[in-house]
Protein backbone atom coordinates (compact mmCIF):
# COMPACT_ATOMS: atom_id res chain seq x y z
CA UNK A 1 0.00 0.00 0.00
CA UNK A 2 3.05 2.22 0.88
CA UNK A 3 4.72 1.65 -2.55
CA UNK A 4 1.27 2.21 -4.03
CA UNK A 5 0.52 5.71 -2.38
CA UNK A 6 3.46 6.93 -3.14
CA UNK A 7 3.47 6.02 -7.10
CA UNK A 8 0.44 7.73 -7.22
CA UNK A 9 1.84 11.26 -5.61
CA UNK A 10 4.66 10.93 -8.34
CA UNK A 11 2.12 10.66 -10.90
CA UNK A 12 0.29 13.23 -9.65
CA UNK A 13 3.56 15.38 -10.03
CA UNK A 14 4.48 14.09 -13.46
CA UNK A 15 1.18 15.00 -14.75
CA UNK A 16 0.66 18.67 -13.34
CA UNK A 17 2.54 21.05 -15.86
CA UNK A 18 6.06 21.87 -16.55
CA UNK A 19 6.99 18.95 -14.01
CA UNK A 20 9.02 16.55 -16.76
CA UNK A 21 11.01 15.15 -14.25
CA UNK A 22 14.12 16.37 -16.02
CA UNK A 23 15.35 18.40 -13.09
CA UNK A 24 12.96 16.63 -10.25
CA UNK A 25 13.98 18.55 -7.31
CA UNK A 26 13.48 21.69 -8.98
CA UNK A 27 9.93 20.64 -9.90
CA UNK A 28 9.49 19.70 -6.51
CA UNK A 29 10.22 22.89 -5.56
CA UNK A 30 8.76 25.12 -7.82
CA UNK A 31 5.14 23.13 -8.14
CA UNK A 32 5.12 23.51 -3.83
CA UNK A 33 5.61 27.45 -4.58
CA UNK A 34 2.79 27.35 -6.87
CA UNK A 35 0.31 25.26 -4.67
CA UNK A 36 1.30 26.43 -1.36
CA UNK A 37 1.71 22.97 -0.20
CA UNK A 38 3.38 19.73 -1.06
CA UNK A 39 3.46 16.27 -0.33
CA UNK A 40 7.11 16.08 0.41
CA UNK A 41 6.83 18.27 3.49
CA UNK A 42 6.57 22.10 5.02
CA UNK A 43 8.89 24.65 6.58
CA UNK A 44 7.11 25.07 9.83
CA UNK A 45 4.51 23.49 11.60
CA UNK A 46 1.78 23.22 8.99
CA UNK A 47 1.88 20.71 6.80
CA UNK A 48 -0.91 22.47 4.51
CA UNK A 49 1.66 25.68 4.31
CA UNK A 50 4.87 25.20 2.57
CA UNK A 51 6.34 28.12 3.81
CA UNK A 52 5.31 28.75 6.88
CA UNK A 53 8.22 29.26 8.75
CA UNK A 54 11.11 31.30 7.50
CA UNK A 55 13.46 31.62 10.12
CA UNK A 56 15.95 29.97 12.40
CA UNK A 57 15.03 27.28 14.78
CA UNK A 58 16.22 25.84 17.98
CA UNK A 59 17.10 22.40 16.84
CA UNK A 60 19.80 20.48 18.34
CA UNK A 61 22.57 20.38 15.68
CA UNK A 62 25.16 17.65 14.74
CA UNK A 63 28.78 17.86 14.57
CA UNK A 64 31.15 16.00 12.73
CA UNK A 65 34.99 16.03 13.95
CA UNK A 66 38.45 14.48 12.41
CA UNK A 67 41.30 14.10 13.72
CA UNK A 68 39.83 14.18 17.15
CA UNK A 69 39.52 9.93 18.27
CA UNK A 70 42.00 8.76 19.61
CA UNK A 71 43.44 12.03 20.65
CA UNK A 72 44.45 13.77 23.55
CA UNK A 73 42.24 14.91 27.15
CA UNK A 74 39.59 17.86 25.26
CA UNK A 75 40.41 17.35 22.03
CA UNK A 76 38.30 14.52 21.57
CA UNK A 77 35.11 15.31 20.95
CA UNK A 78 33.33 12.59 23.64
CA UNK A 79 35.06 14.92 25.98
CA UNK A 80 32.19 16.98 26.02
CA UNK A 81 29.37 14.99 25.37
CA UNK A 82 27.66 12.40 27.12
CA UNK A 83 28.52 11.96 31.01
CA UNK A 84 31.01 15.04 30.11
CA UNK A 85 27.98 17.29 28.87
CA UNK A 86 28.41 20.70 30.57
CA UNK A 87 24.15 20.29 30.55
CA UNK A 88 24.55 17.76 33.37
CA UNK A 89 26.28 20.30 35.59
CA UNK A 90 24.16 22.83 37.51
CA UNK A 91 27.06 25.20 38.31
CA UNK A 92 28.36 24.53 34.13
CA UNK A 93 24.82 25.86 32.88
CA UNK A 94 25.12 28.69 35.28
CA UNK A 95 28.76 29.88 34.40
CA UNK A 96 27.75 29.48 30.83
CA UNK A 97 24.22 31.70 30.49
CA UNK A 98 24.93 33.56 33.87
CA UNK A 99 21.90 31.97 35.22
CA UNK A 100 20.05 28.75 35.27
CA UNK A 101 17.99 28.56 32.20
CA UNK A 102 14.95 26.87 32.74
CA UNK A 103 14.37 23.29 32.17
CA UNK A 104 17.79 22.80 31.16
CA UNK A 105 19.34 20.97 33.24
CA UNK A 106 19.38 17.01 32.08
CA UNK A 107 21.24 14.46 34.01
CA UNK A 108 20.79 12.49 30.83
CA UNK A 109 22.08 14.99 28.15
CA UNK A 110 24.33 13.32 25.56
CA UNK A 111 24.74 16.74 23.60
CA UNK A 112 27.43 18.93 23.94
CA UNK A 113 27.18 23.58 23.74
CA UNK A 114 28.60 25.86 20.76
CA UNK A 115 30.79 26.91 23.07
CA UNK A 116 32.48 23.60 23.85
CA UNK A 117 33.41 23.90 20.04
CA UNK A 118 36.07 26.51 21.06
CA UNK A 119 37.28 24.47 24.14
CA UNK A 120 37.97 21.70 21.62
CA UNK A 121 39.97 23.90 19.21
CA UNK A 122 42.23 25.50 21.89
CA UNK A 123 42.83 22.12 23.22
CA UNK A 124 43.96 21.13 19.89
CA UNK A 125 46.51 23.73 19.15
CA UNK A 126 47.86 23.31 22.48
CA UNK A 127 47.98 19.64 22.01
CA UNK A 128 50.08 20.07 18.96
CA UNK A 129 47.69 20.74 16.50
CA UNK A 130 49.43 22.80 13.43
CA UNK A 131 45.87 23.12 11.22
CA UNK A 132 42.80 23.97 12.45
CA UNK A 133 39.96 23.89 10.11
CA UNK A 134 36.47 24.92 11.24
CA UNK A 135 33.75 24.42 8.33
CA UNK A 136 30.33 26.16 9.15
CA UNK A 137 27.38 25.43 6.69
CA UNK A 138 25.14 28.05 7.81
CA UNK A 139 21.69 27.41 8.82
CA UNK A 140 22.12 23.16 8.05
CA UNK A 141 20.36 20.87 10.41
CA UNK A 142 20.25 17.40 10.47
CA UNK A 143 17.28 17.86 8.52
CA UNK A 144 18.85 19.41 5.83
CA UNK A 145 21.41 17.52 5.79
CA UNK A 146 19.63 13.78 4.88
CA UNK A 147 17.37 15.65 1.95
CA UNK A 148 20.83 16.18 0.87
CA UNK A 149 22.11 12.77 1.02
CA UNK A 150 18.91 11.32 -0.10
CA UNK A 151 18.80 13.13 -3.21
CA UNK A 152 23.25 12.27 -3.19
CA UNK A 153 22.37 8.98 -3.08
CA UNK A 154 18.56 8.44 -4.51
CA UNK A 155 18.01 6.14 -1.39
CA UNK A 156 16.53 6.64 1.53
CA UNK A 157 20.13 6.06 3.75
CA UNK A 158 18.84 6.41 7.17
CA UNK A 159 16.52 7.47 9.48
CA UNK A 160 18.55 8.82 12.43
CA UNK A 161 22.46 8.80 13.50
CA UNK A 162 25.30 10.23 12.03
CA UNK A 163 24.12 9.67 8.33
CA UNK A 164 25.56 8.42 5.16
CA UNK A 165 25.83 10.21 1.05
CA UNK A 166 27.88 12.91 1.44
CA UNK A 167 31.75 13.03 1.75
CA UNK A 168 31.91 14.60 5.04
CA UNK A 169 29.32 11.72 6.58
CA UNK A 170 31.46 8.88 4.97
CA UNK A 171 35.03 9.97 5.50
CA UNK A 172 36.86 8.26 8.89
CA UNK A 173 40.30 10.87 8.60
CA UNK A 174 42.00 7.35 9.56
CA UNK A 175 39.28 6.55 11.72
CA UNK A 176 39.80 9.14 13.92
CA UNK A 177 36.12 11.12 13.12
CA UNK A 178 33.82 11.69 15.50
CA UNK A 179 29.94 12.71 16.04
CA UNK A 180 27.83 14.23 18.25
CA UNK A 181 25.33 17.52 18.11
CA UNK A 182 25.23 20.64 20.36
CA UNK A 183 22.51 22.85 21.71
CA UNK A 184 22.94 26.37 19.73
CA UNK A 185 20.67 28.38 21.81
CA UNK A 186 22.03 31.88 22.67
CA UNK A 187 22.75 34.32 25.88
CA UNK A 188 18.98 36.27 25.01
CA UNK A 189 17.26 37.73 22.16
CA UNK A 190 15.98 41.43 22.39
CA UNK A 191 18.95 43.16 23.77
CA UNK A 192 18.72 46.98 22.39
CA UNK A 193 22.20 48.09 20.59
CA UNK A 194 23.81 51.53 19.83
CA UNK A 195 25.52 51.22 17.04
CA UNK A 196 27.18 54.64 17.10
CA UNK A 197 28.20 53.91 20.68
CA UNK A 198 28.84 50.26 20.26
CA UNK A 199 26.55 50.27 24.01
CA UNK A 200 24.01 47.96 25.03
CA UNK A 201 20.95 49.41 26.09
CA UNK A 202 19.03 46.52 28.09
CA UNK A 203 21.54 44.09 29.36
CA UNK A 204 19.72 40.64 29.51
CA UNK A 205 17.16 41.35 26.58
CA UNK A 206 13.95 40.50 26.22
CA UNK A 207 13.94 36.32 25.91
CA UNK A 208 16.37 33.85 27.48
CA UNK A 209 18.26 31.11 26.26
CA UNK A 210 18.69 27.77 27.14
CA UNK A 211 17.31 23.88 25.90
CA UNK A 212 14.59 21.59 27.23
CA UNK A 213 14.42 18.09 25.56
CA UNK A 214 11.65 16.89 26.54
CA UNK A 215 9.86 19.33 24.07
CA UNK A 216 13.05 19.98 21.33
CA UNK A 217 13.60 16.65 21.61
CA UNK A 218 17.31 14.55 22.90
CA UNK A 219 18.63 14.16 19.64
CA UNK A 220 18.17 16.02 16.41
CA UNK A 221 16.19 13.46 14.40
CA UNK A 222 13.55 13.94 16.70
CA UNK A 223 11.13 17.06 17.91
CA UNK A 224 8.63 17.28 20.41
CA UNK A 225 7.22 19.99 19.99
CA UNK A 226 7.87 22.27 16.86
CA UNK A 227 6.33 25.43 18.28
CA UNK A 228 8.97 25.27 21.18
CA UNK A 229 12.05 25.12 18.51
CA UNK A 230 10.63 28.35 17.00
CA UNK A 231 9.47 30.28 20.20
CA UNK A 232 6.02 29.54 19.91
CA UNK A 233 5.57 27.05 22.82
CA UNK A 234 3.23 24.47 23.68
CA UNK A 235 1.29 24.39 27.24
CA UNK A 236 4.36 23.02 29.05
CA UNK A 237 7.19 24.06 27.05
CA UNK A 238 9.38 26.65 28.12
CA UNK A 239 9.82 29.62 25.96
CA UNK A 240 13.54 29.89 24.88
CA UNK A 241 15.17 32.08 22.68
CA UNK A 242 16.61 30.29 19.65
CA UNK A 243 19.83 31.83 18.28
CA UNK A 244 20.99 34.11 15.05
CA UNK A 245 24.27 33.56 13.06
CA UNK A 246 26.12 35.97 14.73
CA UNK A 247 25.79 34.58 18.15
CA UNK A 248 26.32 31.12 17.37
CA UNK A 249 29.28 31.83 15.46
CA UNK A 250 30.36 34.10 18.64
CA UNK A 251 30.37 30.94 20.83
CA UNK A 252 32.28 28.60 18.33
CA UNK A 253 35.15 30.95 17.89
CA UNK A 254 35.28 33.09 21.20
CA UNK A 255 33.27 30.14 23.64
CA UNK A 256 30.72 32.48 25.17
CA UNK A 257 26.73 32.57 25.14
CA UNK A 258 26.09 35.98 23.88
CA UNK A 259 23.06 37.98 22.11
CA UNK A 260 21.60 38.03 19.09
CA UNK A 261 23.11 40.56 16.80
CA UNK A 262 25.97 40.53 18.67
CA UNK A 263 29.68 40.02 17.20
CA UNK A 264 32.44 38.82 19.51
CA UNK A 265 30.69 41.09 22.45
CA UNK A 266 29.44 39.68 25.57
CA UNK A 267 25.94 39.85 26.66
CA UNK A 268 27.41 43.39 28.05
CA UNK A 269 28.66 44.37 24.57
CA UNK A 270 32.35 43.88 26.12
CA UNK A 271 34.90 42.72 23.54
CA UNK A 272 36.08 39.63 23.56
CA UNK A 273 39.32 37.59 22.44
CA UNK A 274 38.26 35.02 19.39
CA UNK A 275 40.62 31.54 18.80
CA UNK A 276 41.82 33.57 15.76
CA UNK A 277 43.53 36.38 17.87
CA UNK A 278 44.58 34.36 20.46
CA UNK A 279 46.24 31.94 17.69
CA UNK A 280 47.47 34.96 15.37
CA UNK A 281 49.59 35.94 18.37
CA UNK A 282 51.06 32.80 19.06
CA UNK A 283 52.29 33.35 15.68
CA UNK A 284 49.63 31.30 13.64
CA UNK A 285 48.05 32.27 10.22
CA UNK A 286 44.67 32.76 10.29
CA UNK A 287 41.62 33.09 7.77
CA UNK A 288 37.91 32.97 6.75
CA UNK A 289 36.38 32.15 3.76
CA UNK A 290 32.56 32.44 2.81
CA UNK A 291 30.22 32.10 -0.68
CA UNK A 292 28.40 35.05 1.05
CA UNK A 293 29.85 38.36 1.76
CA UNK A 294 32.95 38.88 3.76
CA UNK A 295 31.31 40.80 6.73
CA UNK A 296 28.43 38.51 6.93
CA UNK A 297 28.23 37.40 10.62
CA UNK A 298 29.67 33.82 10.54
CA UNK A 299 32.98 34.86 8.68
CA UNK A 300 32.95 38.38 10.42
CA UNK A 301 32.81 36.32 13.91
CA UNK A 302 36.36 34.97 13.46
CA UNK A 303 37.93 38.00 14.01
CA UNK A 304 35.58 41.21 14.20
CA UNK A 305 34.41 43.17 17.67
CA UNK A 306 30.76 44.87 17.25
CA UNK A 307 27.40 45.05 18.87
CA UNK A 308 25.77 45.16 15.24
CA UNK A 309 26.12 42.08 13.04
CA UNK A 310 24.93 44.33 10.40
CA UNK A 311 27.64 47.16 10.78
CA UNK A 312 29.05 45.69 7.54
CA UNK A 313 31.86 48.53 6.88
CA UNK A 314 33.10 48.49 9.88
CA UNK A 315 33.27 44.54 10.57
CA UNK A 316 35.26 44.95 7.49
CA UNK A 317 37.68 47.08 8.59
CA UNK A 318 38.14 44.66 11.62
CA UNK A 319 38.68 41.86 9.24
CA UNK A 320 41.21 44.20 7.18
CA UNK A 321 43.16 45.59 10.43
CA UNK A 322 42.13 49.00 9.68
CA UNK A 323 40.26 51.49 12.13
CA UNK A 324 36.63 51.21 12.91
CA UNK A 325 33.68 52.03 15.57
CA UNK A 326 35.13 49.51 17.92
CA UNK A 327 38.79 49.97 17.38
CA UNK A 328 38.71 53.88 16.37
CA UNK A 329 42.89 54.41 17.88
CA UNK A 330 44.52 50.87 17.65
CA UNK A 331 43.08 48.76 15.03
CA UNK A 332 43.41 45.09 15.21
CA UNK A 333 45.89 43.58 13.37
CA UNK A 334 43.44 41.96 10.89
CA UNK A 335 43.12 38.47 9.46
CA UNK A 336 45.84 36.94 7.01
CA UNK A 337 43.22 36.00 4.91
CA UNK A 338 39.86 36.97 3.77
CA UNK A 339 38.41 35.61 0.67
CA UNK A 340 34.19 35.79 0.12
CA UNK A 341 31.52 37.80 -1.66
CA UNK A 342 30.18 41.41 -1.62
CA UNK A 343 31.46 42.59 -4.71
CA UNK A 344 29.16 45.09 -6.07
CA UNK A 345 26.28 45.22 -3.90
CA UNK A 346 26.09 49.21 -3.59
CA UNK A 347 23.48 51.16 -1.63
CA UNK A 348 21.34 53.66 -3.21
CA UNK A 349 19.78 57.44 -2.11
CA UNK A 350 17.04 55.60 -1.80
CA UNK A 351 18.87 52.79 0.58
CA UNK A 352 21.02 55.21 1.93
CA UNK A 353 18.67 55.88 5.49
CA UNK A 354 17.89 52.32 6.13
CA UNK A 355 21.48 51.29 5.88
CA UNK A 356 22.82 53.92 8.04
CA UNK A 357 20.46 53.28 10.55
CA UNK A 358 22.33 49.53 10.92
CA UNK A 359 25.90 50.37 10.20
CA UNK A 360 25.81 53.68 12.23
CA UNK A 361 26.68 57.61 11.12
CA UNK A 362 29.96 56.62 9.50
CA UNK A 363 28.58 54.42 7.11
CA UNK A 364 29.98 55.64 3.21
CA UNK A 365 27.87 55.16 0.74
CA UNK A 366 29.24 52.67 -2.07
CA UNK A 367 30.03 49.33 -1.58
CA UNK A 368 27.73 48.07 1.63
CA UNK A 369 30.54 46.13 2.90
CA UNK A 370 33.38 47.50 1.91
CA UNK A 371 34.21 50.66 0.96
CA UNK A 372 36.52 51.93 -2.29
CA UNK A 373 38.68 54.34 0.35
CA UNK A 374 39.32 50.99 2.71
CA UNK A 375 39.59 48.72 -0.66
CA UNK A 376 42.26 51.14 -1.72
CA UNK A 377 44.59 51.41 1.28
CA UNK A 378 44.72 47.50 2.10
CA UNK A 379 45.44 46.99 -1.24
CA UNK A 380 49.15 46.33 -1.84
CA UNK A 381 49.53 47.94 -4.68
CA UNK A 382 49.03 51.58 -2.49
CA UNK A 383 50.91 50.76 0.29
CA UNK A 384 48.31 48.24 2.33
CA UNK A 385 49.44 44.45 3.23
CA UNK A 386 47.16 42.54 1.15
CA UNK A 387 47.22 40.99 -1.90
CA UNK A 388 43.85 41.48 -3.91
CA UNK A 389 41.79 39.06 -6.23
CA UNK A 390 38.70 41.00 -7.19
CA UNK A 391 36.06 40.22 -9.69
CA UNK A 392 37.09 41.23 -13.14
CA UNK A 393 34.78 41.62 -16.36
CA UNK A 394 35.63 38.69 -18.47
CA UNK A 395 38.44 37.09 -16.47
CA UNK A 396 38.10 33.79 -14.75
CA UNK A 397 37.52 34.33 -11.05
CA UNK A 398 39.30 30.82 -10.19
CA UNK A 399 42.35 31.03 -12.10
CA UNK A 400 43.15 35.10 -10.80
CA UNK A 401 42.15 33.61 -7.19
CA UNK A 402 44.47 30.59 -7.78
CA UNK A 403 47.23 32.82 -8.99
CA UNK A 404 47.00 35.39 -6.36
CA UNK A 405 46.71 32.80 -3.38
CA UNK A 406 50.23 31.47 -5.00
CA UNK A 407 51.58 34.59 -5.10
CA UNK A 408 50.28 35.52 -1.52
CA UNK A 409 52.53 31.56 -0.61
CA UNK A 410 55.44 32.61 -2.31
CA UNK A 411 55.86 35.81 -1.13
CA UNK A 412 54.76 35.89 2.28
CA UNK A 413 51.50 38.06 1.96
CA UNK A 414 48.13 38.65 2.96
CA UNK A 415 45.43 37.70 0.62
CA UNK A 416 42.09 39.03 0.05
CA UNK A 417 39.32 37.86 -2.59
CA UNK A 418 36.37 40.11 -3.43
CA UNK A 419 33.77 38.52 -5.71
CA UNK A 420 29.96 37.71 -5.63
CA UNK A 421 26.60 39.11 -7.31
CA UNK A 422 25.61 42.67 -6.88
CA UNK A 423 22.46 42.36 -7.91
CA UNK A 424 21.69 39.41 -5.44
CA UNK A 425 23.65 40.89 -2.13
CA UNK A 426 26.94 39.97 -3.43
CA UNK A 427 26.67 35.88 -2.89
CA UNK A 428 27.99 33.62 -5.31
CA UNK A 429 25.71 31.83 -7.28
CA UNK A 430 23.81 29.55 -6.10
CA UNK A 431 24.37 25.94 -7.50
CA UNK A 432 20.58 23.93 -7.01
CA UNK A 433 20.51 19.84 -6.51
CA UNK A 434 21.76 18.84 -9.99
CA UNK A 435 24.94 20.74 -9.64
CA UNK A 436 23.62 23.63 -12.00
CA UNK A 437 23.18 27.22 -11.57
CA UNK A 438 19.34 27.65 -12.27
CA UNK A 439 17.43 28.34 -8.61
CA UNK A 440 13.66 28.19 -9.29
CA UNK A 441 11.20 30.09 -6.99
CA UNK A 442 11.23 30.36 -3.40
CA UNK A 443 9.35 31.70 -0.10
CA UNK A 444 10.68 35.58 -1.60
CA UNK A 445 9.11 34.89 -5.21
CA UNK A 446 5.77 33.48 -6.11
CA UNK A 447 4.03 32.39 -9.27
CA UNK A 448 2.80 35.97 -9.41
CA UNK A 449 6.29 37.88 -8.71
CA UNK A 450 8.86 35.48 -10.69
CA UNK A 451 11.26 38.31 -10.40
CA UNK A 452 12.48 37.55 -7.14
CA UNK A 453 13.91 34.17 -8.33
CA UNK A 454 17.91 34.56 -9.03
CA UNK A 455 18.79 34.07 -12.89
CA UNK A 456 23.07 33.87 -12.94
CA UNK A 457 24.56 34.94 -16.66
CA UNK A 458 27.21 33.23 -17.94
CA UNK A 459 29.64 36.03 -16.80
CA UNK A 460 28.47 35.23 -13.32
CA UNK A 461 29.18 32.04 -13.35
CA UNK A 462 33.25 32.21 -14.76
CA UNK A 463 33.81 35.45 -13.38
CA UNK A 464 33.42 33.64 -9.65
CA UNK A 465 34.95 30.90 -8.19
CA UNK A 466 33.21 28.34 -6.28
CA UNK A 467 33.46 27.86 -2.38
CA UNK A 468 35.92 25.12 -3.36
CA UNK A 469 37.72 27.20 -5.25
CA UNK A 470 37.76 29.90 -2.75
CA UNK A 471 39.13 27.49 0.12
CA UNK A 472 41.44 26.12 -1.90
CA UNK A 473 43.22 29.41 -2.67
CA UNK A 474 43.12 29.64 1.13
CA UNK A 475 44.50 26.86 2.07
CA UNK A 476 47.87 27.65 -0.78
CA UNK A 477 47.76 31.36 0.61
CA UNK A 478 47.95 29.72 4.53
CA UNK A 479 49.56 27.00 4.23
CA UNK A 480 53.58 27.99 4.63
CA UNK A 481 56.73 26.28 5.48
CA UNK A 482 56.66 25.90 9.47
CA UNK A 483 53.91 27.92 10.08
CA UNK A 484 50.70 26.28 11.66
CA UNK A 485 47.59 27.88 10.65
CA UNK A 486 43.72 28.18 11.41
CA UNK A 487 40.64 29.11 9.34
CA UNK A 488 36.73 29.09 8.90
CA UNK A 489 35.18 28.41 5.71
CA UNK A 490 31.77 28.75 5.47
CA UNK A 491 28.97 27.76 3.08
CA UNK A 492 26.78 30.51 3.75
CA UNK A 493 23.93 30.12 1.27
CA UNK A 494 22.45 27.16 3.01
CA UNK A 495 21.25 29.51 5.42
CA UNK A 496 19.98 31.72 2.10
CA UNK A 497 18.24 28.54 0.64
CA UNK A 498 16.08 27.83 4.15
CA UNK A 499 15.03 31.19 4.48
CA UNK A 500 13.45 31.11 1.18
CA UNK A 501 12.36 27.59 1.97
CA UNK A 502 13.90 26.51 -1.25
CA UNK A 503 14.84 22.83 -1.06
CA UNK A 504 16.55 22.92 -4.23
CA UNK A 505 18.92 25.16 -3.35
CA UNK A 506 19.23 24.28 0.13
CA UNK A 507 20.43 20.86 -1.53
CA UNK A 508 22.31 22.49 -3.62
CA UNK A 509 24.15 24.20 -1.41
CA UNK A 510 24.89 21.82 1.10
CA UNK A 511 26.48 19.92 -2.12
CA UNK A 512 28.81 22.76 -2.74
CA UNK A 513 29.91 23.11 0.43
CA UNK A 514 30.54 19.29 0.76
CA UNK A 515 33.36 19.62 -2.29
CA UNK A 516 35.15 22.40 -0.13
CA UNK A 517 34.98 20.04 2.91
CA UNK A 518 36.52 17.21 0.41
CA UNK A 519 39.31 19.96 -0.82
CA UNK A 520 40.18 20.09 2.98
CA UNK A 521 40.34 16.26 3.66
CA UNK A 522 42.46 15.81 0.32
CA UNK A 523 44.80 18.25 1.34
CA UNK A 524 45.59 17.09 4.63
CA UNK A 525 45.47 13.37 3.38
CA UNK A 526 47.99 14.46 1.09
CA UNK A 527 50.22 17.21 2.88
CA UNK A 528 49.28 16.55 6.79
CA UNK A 529 47.83 14.04 8.76
CA UNK A 530 45.55 13.15 11.42
CA UNK A 531 48.13 13.57 14.12
CA UNK A 532 48.37 17.12 13.28
CA UNK A 533 45.26 18.65 11.66
CA UNK A 534 41.50 19.21 13.12
CA UNK A 535 38.75 19.46 10.76
CA UNK A 536 35.07 20.51 12.41
CA UNK A 537 31.74 20.20 10.02
CA UNK A 538 29.15 21.91 11.67
CA UNK A 539 26.39 24.16 11.50
CA UNK A 540 25.46 27.31 13.79
CA UNK A 541 21.81 27.07 13.72
CA UNK A 542 18.55 25.47 12.40
CA UNK A 543 15.37 26.01 10.38
CA UNK A 544 12.12 24.07 10.42
CA UNK A 545 12.22 21.82 7.73
CA UNK A 546 9.91 18.74 8.01
CA UNK A 547 9.60 15.82 5.63
CA UNK A 548 6.93 14.49 5.33
CA UNK A 549 7.64 11.87 2.13
CA UNK A 550 11.70 12.34 2.10
CA UNK A 551 11.14 9.42 -0.70
CA UNK A 552 9.81 12.08 -2.95
CA UNK A 553 13.54 13.47 -3.56
CA UNK A 554 14.85 10.32 -4.80
CA UNK A 555 13.79 11.24 -9.17
CA UNK A 556 11.75 8.55 -10.18
CA UNK A 557 12.46 5.97 -13.25
CA UNK A 558 10.92 7.01 -16.73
Amino acid sequence: MRLLFISGVIGALLSAGNVDGNDWVRDLQARAIREGKSPLGHWGKDPENYTAWGSHSNRLIPVYTFGTRGAADKVRLESYSGVNSLYRNAAELRRLYGRMPDKTLNQAAEYLDQTNLYDLQLAAAAAGKKQIFLVVFDGMDWQTTRAAAIQATQSLAYSEGRGTGLHWLDYTAGDTSEYGFMVTSPHNEGTDIDVNGQAVKNVGGKIFGGYDPHCGGDVPWKSIDLGYLIGKPAAGCTLHAYTDSSSSATSMTAGIKTFNGAVNVDHSGAPVNTIAHILQRQGWLVGAVSSVPISHATPAATYAHNVERDDYQDLTRDLLGLKSISHPVQPLDGLDVLIGGGYGHVSTPATHEAIEKLQGKNFVPGNVYLTQEDARVVDLKHGGKYLVATREAGKPGAQSLRQTAEQAAKENRRLLGFYGNGKYNGHLPFATADGEFNPTMGRAASATSPSRTEFYTPADLVENPTLAEMTEAAITALARPEKKFWVLVEAGDVDWANHDNNIDNSIGAVKSGDKAVKVITDWVEKNSNWKDALVIVTADHGHLLVLERPELLVTPKN
